[in-house]
């Protein structure tokens, strides 16, 4: 029987018909393979239609298999489960699922499950499941922690894991992972099929997403791509006049005045910055600019509060809003119809972000995504021209799956544990069908049992590290106190730990890192949530604070705040610099760049796509080199550091260096000792790991990571909820336990992958491998500027950021610009 042809189809096409809408033909194809019991990957751009491909599908195999009693108001048990990485984007799921429903006249419900939802809603599930569960990683991972859960998935045949690209790359992509298999095994045994659907928009390895994605189930996908062209345009805000020498960061609020007619233009605009400090700045600064927006401006970040965050998404559904100050927190999927307009404050640091905010406006298919692009400081301007090189290429990232994180692991296991329990040999088969634990030898798995059961090795004599006991070959936590721990630390988000923010009557503004307000004294004046507040003090999690009239406040900074420039868009930006100075350049930017160009050339040279250029400056301070390699700060700190360590191990020196994602600078107080007779030595691959452990402190990085994977592992409690460990005490039980390890059993699991964490994602080694080959094939120029270069001086300014405060900093920047001038 063909699709076409079925009940469920006919219902379905006639519901859209009435609206007057048919659907895309990567829609149908869905609801094709979806009808065939299939798995696979919908891949489409932002806003045209993704959700309906997998939900649809859904319903038409239900009403396909329910054709008389479809409309009927029996419980059918959970249908459709669908993982979504944002709480924002279920309610903005749902709410879309609902109205269809209720259009289309099936008898299903609709509810949702994260870290909002309260105990009644939840209650009410467990007696009742909803048809479809739009559910977060975590709180799937809690359902499996409850006793009888086999019984909530017994009628399952969808699941659809929303935004995939997004958790691919990370540990709580493995959460997903290690579900699925579980689901795949339990369909197995009660001889139902599982469907499997992930939804994704712009990634670079398709195919390898879904493979990692399907792994568990052992069955061949379908990749199923919408050819919808989402016309994108990319407009640069350029300054009237272009600073030969630019600096990071102090532009960007100097061009503020020009967006203000871009936001009276639009209906609705968001403003995407990096950084929640930043964006307080900006909030502030937009309403002194154009104080007529009082009432129609509004922040959105992380750090804010729920209730305003919410505030915010539905004052923007209902076009209440004229513009929004925003992090990453609206980079994803919640629908916001009004927007027309995005602008992009500073670079995006990858062309897959820079896609995806520029899809946030033109939010239907077939309208245009219009994206500003407003530079920080003026050499940011070539990155505009390496995005439009790069979206006409197409040259979007990949995104990397993480293999054999065991803390993860450690934590799944503990959850099976605490409701059903597990057999060891099952549960290892079933485990290595999942992409991350394939590799997983019966060592390994020995030494994961024993964690779980002992503490490992090193930790036989502590009786809270004996989490899990057999009975009969079964691994079960018997101990309610263990099981209540586990189920309140379920997840893989660890960030520092976080004070709540409140004024003395009580009312909540929002949250901060303990790493920042720790360091300020009462009666400083801080900004949070677009407010200056001053610090009256700090008691066990909350930091008490009453208004402040001050006109200078310090802006909190959060440690999530810096990402590293892409592999990708360094390219673009080494292929852009290539057009510099000739006459090919038509990009408005490059053309705009040709005064600062023009003086680099004239001081130094500007580095075509092979070429790497290295600059050697005498000035007061001492002597310098600048590097160029254009390929982020992360690759970047850790060339720095491997050239000052094979540089002083020729002869005894010392240096201090500072980069930024173009480049990196050395400083002595003696000359130093790189040129054409050994330069290429310097970048040689040879005993990379060696010397990369030697030069930098690998063994205090790794303790950082330590941290985390601790946590996640279990292996520290970070206390109930409300008498959170301070940070410092999580940090001293985690170095007492790294050192335990270290000792005693050097050869630990967590161990090992803590090291490895370091070198794969701090110091991103196969990266920096890969740069280094680059620079090897490529010719070194070296040159001798009598002065400091347009390529340096944003390096020299963030190198003397450390110890001084912004205004002095201005002052002297300013200061330094005339004389070089």
């Amino acid at each position: 029987m063909k699709l076409t042809d079925t009940h469920g189809y006919k219902v379905i096409a006639d519901w859209l018909s009435s609206k007057g809408y048919s659907p895309f033909a990567f829609q149908a194809e869905a609801w094709e393979h979806i009808f065939q019991h299939h798995s696979g990957l919908v891949n489409a751009p932002t806003g045209c239609g993704k959700t309906f491909s997998v939900f649809l599908g859904a319903v038409i195999q239900f009403i396909n298999d329910h054709p008389q009693t479809f409309r009927s108001s029996q419980k059918n048990g959970l249908k459709l489960l669908w993982v979504t990485p944002l709480r924002a984007l279920a309610k903005d799921i749902g709410r879309a699922m609902e109205e269809a429903i209720q259009e289309i006249g099936i008898s299903w419900k609709v509810g949702i499950r994260n870290g909002d939802t309260d105990t009644a809603e939840r209650q009410k599930q467990k007696r009742n499941m909803p048809e479809v569960l739009i559910i977060t990683p975590e709180s799937l991972h809690l359902l499996l922690a409850q006793k009888g859960y086999p019984e909530t998935f017994k009628s399952l045949s969808i699941v659809a894991v929303d935004e995939w690209h997004e958790l691919m790359g990370g540990k709580r992509g493995i959460l997903v992972e290690l579900a699925l298999s579980r689901l795949v095994a339990l369909a197995h045994q009660q001889k139902t099929t599982l469907s499997i659907w992930g939804i994704s928009a712009t990634i670079g390895n398709l195919e390898q997403a879904m493979e990692v994605l399907l792994h568990a189930s052992k069955k061949k996908g379908h990749i199923i791509k919408a050819n919808i062209h989402k016309p994108i345009e990319v407009l640069s805000v350029i300054p009237d006049e272009i600073e030969k020498y630019p600096w990071a960061g102090h532009l960007g609020i100097k061009l503020a005045e020009k967006i203000i007619p871009i936001i009276e233009e639009s209906n609705t605009t968001l403003i995407f910055i990096n950084t929640r400090g930043m964006s307080e700045t900006w909030y502030q600064t937009l309403l002194n600019v154009a104080p007529q927006l009082a009432g129609a401006i509004a922040l959105h970040h992380g750090s804010i509060e729920q209730e305003l965050r919410l505030w915010v998404e539905e004052a923007l559904h209902t076009q209440k809003l004229k513009a929004v100050v925003c992090t990453a927190s609206l980079d994803l999927g919640v629908d916001f119809r009004p927007v027309d307009t995005v602008i992009q404050v500073g670079s995006p640091k990858g062309v897959a972000r820079f896609l995806q905010r520029a899809g946030r406006s033109g939010h239907q298919p077939g309208e245009i995504s219009k994206i500003y692009f407003l530079p920080t400081h003026s050499l940011e301007l070539i990155e505009a021209a390496a995005l439009k090189k790069a979206i006409g290429e197409t040259a979007i990232e990949t995104r990397d799956p993480l293999v054999l994180c065991f803390d993860v692991l450690l934590q799944y296991l503990c959850t099976l544990a605490i409701s059903e329990g597990f057999r060891a040999h099952e549960m290892f088969e079933e485990i290595k069908t999942t992409h991350c634990f394939n590799e997983m030898n019966e060592q390994e798995w020995q030494e994961v049992l024993l964690h779980i059961t002992q503490g490992g090795t090193a930790l036989q004599q502590y009786d809270e590290y004996r989490k899990v006991e057999i009975e009969n070959g079964v691994y079960r936590i018997k101990s309610r106190r263990i099981a209540m721990r586990h189920r309140m630390h379920i997840g893989t988000i660890v960030s520092d730990a976080m004070l709540k923010v409140k004024l003395m009557n009580g009312k909540f503004i929002g949250v901060i890192e303990e790493w920042f307000i720790s360091r300020l004294e009462p009666g400083t004046v801080f900004t949070l949530a677009g407010r200056n507040l001053e610090l009256i003090g700090i008691k066990e999690m909350t930091v008490t604070v009453k208004p402040s009239s001050s006109k200078k406040s310090i802006v909190p900074s959060w440690m999530g705040g810096r990402m590293p420039l892409t592999a990708n868009l360094g390219l673009m930006l080494r292929k852009s610099l290539d057009l510099a100075l000739t006459k090919k350049a038509k990009e408005p930017e490059l053309q705009a760049l040709t005064p600062l160009f023009e003086l680099q050339e004239e001081l130094s040279h500007i580095p075509k796509q092979n070429e790497l250029l290295i600059e050697h400056i005498e000035t007061k301070d001492g002597f310098h080199l600048f590097v160029y390699p254009f390929e982020g700060r992360l690759v970047h700190e850790a060339m720095a550091a491997l050239l000052a360590w094979r540089i002083s191990r020729k002869i005894p020196i010392t240096f201090s260096f500072v980069m930024n994602d173009y480049g990196f600078e050395l400083l002595s107080d003696q000359p130093i000792p790189v040129d054409d007779s050994n330069v290429y030595e310097l970048f040689s691959t040879e005993n990379l790991i060696n010397d990369i452990t030697q030069s930098v402190n690998a063994v205090e990085m790794a303790k950082r990571k330590f941290r985390d994977i601790a946590v996640i592992g279990g292996l520290i409690f970070q206390g109930y909820p409300g008498e959170q460990k301070k940070a410092r005490h999580l940090q001293s039980s985690a170095s007492l336990l790294f050192k335990v390890f270290s000792d005693y059993e050097p050869n630990n699991l967590l161990l090992r992958q803590a090291y490895q964490e370091v070198f794969d994602q701090q110091m991103e080694e196969v990266r920096l491998r890969n740069a280094l080959s680059r620079i090897l094939n490529s010719k070194i120029v070296i040159t001798f500027p009598r002065q400091l270069t347009p390529f340096c001086f944003p390096i020299k300014v963030d190198s003397m950021r450390e110890n001084m405060s912004s205004e002095q900093l201005e002052d002297r920047v300013r200061k330094m610009q005339q004389q070089l001038q």
